[in-house]
């Protein structure tokens, strides 16, 4: 079963050509690492960073950090090679691009199964066209192993002709409706890139909309935003013990038969309740990978 409760709130693309960049991965405070051989490689590269990505898996260092490898489209000369390397790799994930049907899903788990992946390999999906917004139900059902999906924002932008606000309202119908289908399917989802790596003030607030989205984390292309995602995306201290103070009271409560919670003048429900166990269950997941981030 795909876990879908781990921290994700960073999740930094890695240039799958770069060796130097995949052994600096080693080193940082990122939740997850997505070894790219899509994007950010050459087309003369490919070849290369496949066999880069699976050495560096191989050789391991990385930790509790979550691995995924983001491979070429099935319809590209490199798509096959890919996913079948990357399904005996021993990463945890398989990222598969612009991601636009549920048929498209089944192929890549298919050829992953064939290849002796294993049964907690998971897939993760980019949502990144109209077309794939548009079907992201039919694709979060595909499979079993479907454990998050990922805005591809940048793409979408140039597909919709849309402008990158700093708003980002040109995105929020498309955001909004595969955060409910993640939520829906009880996925994790993670919100799209922020490109300009000199703007700190906006890829905090885009950090900060994606929050009140609902998101769990967001992708990086940049060492230098880890630590600023993990801060917002994950519990702050005071929402941590908030959490424990209501759920203490909430159980002591019951004991006496208490049909009403009452705390800080604020009611307190079983929605409540719901939302703060997550919370502290997250906050405790988040410091057991901090602390063991260099095994």
């Amino acid at each position: 079963m795909p876990n879908t409760s781990r921290p994700r709130r960073s999740a930094l693309y890695m240039p799958g050509a770069n060796v130097r960049a995949l052994e600096k991965a080693r080193t940082l405070g990122c939740d997850a690492i997505i070894m790219d051989l899509e994007d950010s490689v050459a087309p003369d590269a490919k070849k290369q960073a496949r066999k880069n990505v699976a050495e560096a898996i191989k050789a391991g260092g990385y930790g509790k950090r979550e691995i995924v490898v983001r491979v070429n489209a099935l319809d590209t000369t490199w798509g096959y090679k890919d996913i079948v390397a990357a399904a005996t790799s021993g990463a945890h994930a398989v990222l598969l691009p612009k991601t636009e049907s549920a048929h498209a899903v089944r192929q890549v788990e298919h050829i992953m199964e064939e290849s002796g992946a294993s049964d907690t390999m998971e897939i993760w999906c980019m949502i990144e066209t109209p077309r794939g917004v548009l079907r992201t139900e039919l694709i979060a059902s595909a499979s079993p192993r479907i454990s998050c999906l990922v805005m591809g924002t940048s793409d979408l932008a140039k597909d919709l002709h849309a402008h990158h606000t700093r708003e980002r309202i040109p995105m929020v119908m498309s955001l909004g409706h595969c955060l409910i289908v993640a939520r829906a399917y009880g996925l994790s989802i993670l919100d799209g890139v922020h490109l300009d790596l000199s703007d700190n003030d906006g890829f905090e607030q885009s950090c900060l909309q994606g929050v009140d989205f609902g998101f769990d984390g967001k992708t990086l292309i940049h060492p230098k935003t880890i630590a600023k995602a993990n801060e917002v995306f994950g519990p702050s201290q005071e929402e941590v013990i908030w959490s424990q103070n209501i759920i203490s009271a909430f159980d002591a409560a019951r004991k006496k038969g208490d049909g009403v919670v009452v705390i800080d003048g604020k009611l307190v429900e079983n929605l409540h309740i719901v939302e703060a166990q997550r919370i502290v269950r997250m906050a405790q997941r988040i410091k057991e990978l901090e602390a063991g981030i260099t095994e």
